[in-house]
């Protein structure tokens, strides 16, 4: 049996291992060390009401509209917690998803996926649907720290939006980030970036110049779009671009860079 090209790379996964579970998975069938980092956790809401009354009128909405598998779990969670079901029984109710990772942990909730964005991103759900949206009422649970175009696009499309925060994101530790430090530096082949919210907490906490500089020594990785944008906008020019956020799409880019990375390495070798 051929190895798999992440056969004893180190991959650095930035987000919590509730959430990694599949992908460490993954990594580690192929051979590869999954070492888990968290650039970021989750917490509570600070108040809980708005989320309550949102769930209490579920089904007085038309759409609902998940951008996160934290979302999905979050809104679970405190539906359980009231004593109330999120099901769509006696009413209309559609469930949208950003993407195929997104709709996978709706699954494993209990609700059924009406419609999933091709392009896995916000922006691209909302065009998507377009005039479908049009006087429909749409709940968006999210983090406080999620991007506003979504509720802009929605709006644009004559959606009446109603926002909830499901979840906060906060930082790492100073512990954490010491710990993730002393992997980058020349402990692992590759990094993954799962949010906008990971990567402008990467900045935050050490700098666009130290994220940048990662670029010659290792695979920086976007899982989905929005991700890849963010990291363009913090100055980092060659990212390995997940097409979503399933574990067989990060395998898949990761495997294509690694092998790409070695004919390069060959190539040179036989020029010299």
């Amino acid at each position: 049996m051929i190895p798999s090209p992440l056969a004893r790379k180190r991959v650095v996964i930035t987000r919590p291992a509730l959430q990694s579970e599949m992908l460490v998975n993954a990594l580690t069938e192929r051979g590869a060390e999954a070492i888990v980092r968290p650039l970021i956790a989750f917490s509570d809401p600070e108040d809980f009401q708005p989320l309550d009354k949102a769930i209490s009128e579920i089904r007085q909405f038309d759409w609902l509209m998940f951008t996160s598998g934290e979302a999905v779990r979050s809104l679970a969670r405190r539906s359980n917690k009231l004593g109330r079901s999120l099901g769509r029984q006696g009413s209309d109710l559609q469930v949208a998803a950003v993407g195929p990772g997104t709709a996978e942990t709706i699954t494993k909730a209990g609700l059924q996926v009406d419609y999933v964005a091709q392009e896995h991103s916000g922006i691209g759900l909302a065009n998507e649907l377009g005039e479908r949206l049009g006087g429909k009422k749409v709940l968006l649970p999210r983090s406080d720290r999620a991007n506003p175009d979504l509720p802009r696009e929605l709006r644009f499309h004559k959606a009446e939006v109603t926002e909830v925060i499901a979840y906060r994101t906060v930082k790492a530790t100073e512990l954490e980030l010491k710990e993730l430090l002393g992997l980058l530096n020349g402990k692992a082949e590759a990094i993954l970036f799962f949010s906008p919210s990971a990567v402008q907490h990467f900045v935050e906490m050490i700098g666009g110049e130290q994220l940048r500089s990662l670029e010659d020594k290792m695979a920086i990785t976007a899982v989905g779009p929005v991700t890849a944008n963010a990291l363009g906008d913090a100055g980092v020019r060659r990212i390995v671009q997940a097409r979503d956020t399933t574990a067989a799409a990060v395998v898949e880019a990761l495997e294509e860079y690694f092998v790409e990375n070695l004919r390069q390495a060959q190539t040179g070798a036989r020029r010299a």
